[in-house]
Formats: structure tokens, C-alpha cells, sequence
């Protein structure tokens, strides 16, 4: 446990019957961060939340926040506050009475209150909306009246459970931004329960993939992007090729793999476990694969595709591909350079071979 940790926690586990929804998590959340848990649906995220937050008790392991263990503190002694998908503001209450009413049942008096709550409209944004009922407000004002209403209370640890979920999109892309510069400008440590990888990468200082009750791997967005440790990341965290083969040969870091249809392909190793004759997946991202005439840099790997289709999406236009009956998209330049692809064409797609991932059989 770090001497700044806010939030450590040392194998957690909670089971259902036979079943480890959380199973022997260890993670250490240094105060001040913007710490994401990522995972699809069923990985047991919630399950971890909820342990957080005090609504469930972990059958084996701690929770410690700023050094005390808090496995049996209820939940309104923990020092944690936490936001909600539906944010459950009260209807009848005006905006500054929603933001208060933590403060009220505390017993703070009403004039700290008041002045508490405008403080942090005004950090939130909201200047000058305390007489406003939330339901008159739009969907991200009531976002950042949820938010403030937790913020006021100086939580130790702030517990977001997909709260953007029921925005749509344009708004959702907006709030991502906000949550990231009122989380800096708090200085509250937040907790950010997602499967949305987008809302992950862009707001968070640390993202945990978790999958099946554990996590896979926990690192800075860059790096779980780069530098994925399993299949698992590497498929889940942003768009990635996965092409199937067989490892021929391992030499300085690279591995050499021949591909169901023959072709030979080259990528850097990503698991300690190759060896000669295995099943071996290469992962490479769309936007590391360039369109090559027969002319190739230097220790460039490539191979031969057949054009199914392109797909305009403005910037992140590309062209999907098969390659020994495996797809294959490759992300379209930007200037409109690339050649006119028609489909069923053959084309050449090339890549630095240390860009791509390699991992053996008995990783996946």
C-alpha cells in the first residue's frame, strides 16, 4: 500500500454459490486519481463497486481506504460518495436543496450550507441555478447537479457507476471532457466503472481491464493501448486485427509467423510462452497498416488482401479486407492518396513489424 494510496485494495473476492464474481483482486489507487475499471458486461465490475461502496461484503480480502480497512464500516460511515446511470434527484427539491441535503443531514448549519452549495455551482459551473428545479434543467446540467451534490460532502473517494450511460451521444462525448476537468479540478479521487473504452481512455490517469472477475491488466491508457499483456486487451482496448498462424521462429524480440494461407508475417512477442509449432495470433491496429505498391521499407512485413469494401467515416475512413479468409481493416489516409479500391481488387498491406503483438496459443 502506497503511502498516497486513497483507495488499496489486497484479494478481494465475492462469490455467488459456486461462482467468483470477484476473484483475488489487488489494485492500489494513489489519491488524486482518475482510476477506470473497464470490462464487458458480467466481469464482475459492479460487483467490485458495490464492495467500494459498502452495499456488499467481500467473502475474503480487505478494502482500505486512506489506511483504514472499511470491510465492515456500513456504508454512510465510509468516506465515499458515490454517482449513479440514473441520477435520482429529488423532483421536488429546487437544485441548491438536492446539493444540500447531504450537508442537512450532517447538520451543518443552513448558512455553511448555502454557502457551500453556491462554492460549488460555481465549480460545477452552474452559477447562480440554485432556485431551479432539476427538472428544468438538461440532461448534462443534471449530470453536473448529481455530481455537485456528491462533491460538496469532500468524499475521499468518489464511486461513478456508468453514469453517462443514459446520455446520448453527442452529450455523452461532451460530459467525458467535463468529468475529466472537474475530477482535476476537485482533486477528488475518482473510481469509474465502464464498458465503454472511450469513456475510459479519454478521462482516465489508470484503467483496469478486468474480465472474467480478475483483472488483466492495469495500466495509463497509452500503454494499455501499446503495450497490451493479453489477447484479452489487445482485442477489447481500441480497434486491432487479429490474423491466426503458426509460430515458425523467434529472433530478437520478433516473432515469425506463417498464416493459414501461407503468407509470412512478422510481429513483436507479447508472451513468454512462444514456441516453435504453436498456434500463434498476431494483433495489428488498422491505423499501423499502410497501403504498400511492391516497393518496402526496410524490415517491413506485409502481406497480399482482397478489397470487400471501404467505409467512409471521415478521419477514420478504412478499407475492409480478407487475408487467407481472415478480415482485415486498414485505416485510409487522410489527404485522399490512397488508390481507387474497388472490390474483389488485390491490395498490399504493410506494417513495422514492431507494431504488432504476438502471443502464443495457450494465452488466449
Amino acid at each position: 500500500m502506497g503511502m498516497d494510496s486513497d483507495l488499496f485494495c489486497e484479494g478481494l473476492v465475492r462469490r455467488f454459490g459456486n461462482n467468483a464474481a470477484v476473484d483475488h483482486v489487488s489494485f492500489d489507487v494513489p489519491a488524486g486519481t482518475f482510476f477506470s475499471i473497464l470490462g464487458p458486461s458480467g466481469c464482475g465490475k459492479t460487483t467490485l463497486l458495490r464492495m467500494l461502496a459498502g452495499f456488499d461484503k467481500p467473502d475474503d480480502g480487505n478494502i482500505h481506504i486512506r489506511g483504514q480497512r472499511m470491510n465492515d464500516v456500513p456504508p454512510n460511515h465510509r468516506p465515499v460518495n458515490m454517482v449513479f446511470q440514473h441520477l435520482a434527484l429529488f423532483p421536488t427539491m429546487s437544485v441548491g436543496d438536492n446539493i444540500g441535503y447531504g450537508l442537512k443531514r450532517r447538520k451543518i448549519p443552513l448558512a455553511e450550507r448555502r454557502k457551500r452549495t453556491a462554492r460549488v455551482l460555481e465549480q460545477v459551473g452552474l452559477p447562480d441555478l440554485e432556485h431551479r428545479n432539476p427538472q428544468e434543467l438538461s440532461g448534462g446540467q443534471r449530470q453536473r447537479v448529481a455530481l455537485a451534490r456528491c462533491l460538496v460532502l469532500e468524499p475521499t473517494l468518489l464511486l461513478l457507476d456508468e453514469p453517462l450511460g443514459a446520455l446520448d451521444l453527442k452529450l455523452r462525448e461532451q460530459m467525458k471532457v467535463e468529468l475529466k476537468h472537474l475530477q482535476k479540478q476537485f482533486g477528488t479521487t475518482f473510481v469509474y466503472i465502464t464498458h465503454d473504452q472511450s469513456e475510459a481512455m479519454v478521462m482516465s490517469d489508470q484503467v483496469a481491464v478486468m474480465r472474467d472477475g480478475r483483472f488483466d491488466q492495469v495500466a495509463p491508457p497509452e500503454e494499455l493501448y501499446r503495450e497490451p499483456e493479453t489477447p484479452f486487451v489487445a482485442g477489447f482496448v481500441g480497434d486491432n486485427n487479429r490474423l491466426s498462424g503458426e509460430l515458425l521462429a523467434v529472433r530478437d524480440n520478433l516473432a515469425d509467423v506463417r498464416l493459414d494461407d501461407g503468407t509470412l508475417v512478422q510481429g513483436r512477442v507479447a508472451s513468454d510462452n512462444l514456441k516453435r509449432g504453436q498456434r500463434a495470433e498476431l494483433y495489428i491496429r488498422p491505423e499501423s497498416l499502410v497501403l504498400s505498391g511492391d516497393a518496402l521499407n526496410s524490415g517491413y512485413s506485409a502481406m497480399q488482401a482482397t478489397v470487400r469494401t471501404t467505409l467512409f467515416d471521415g478521419a477514420n475512413s478504412r478499407v475492409e479486407a480478407e487475408c487467407g479468409g481472415q478480415p482485415v481493416y486498414a485505416r485510409l489516409p487522410q489527404d485522399g492518396s490512397a488508390p481507387r479500391l474497388s472490390a474483389d481488387s488485390s491490395i498490399r498491406l504493410a506494417w513495422n513489424p514492431t507494431l504488432a503483438r504476438v502471443f502464443g496459443a495457450d494465452s488466449l
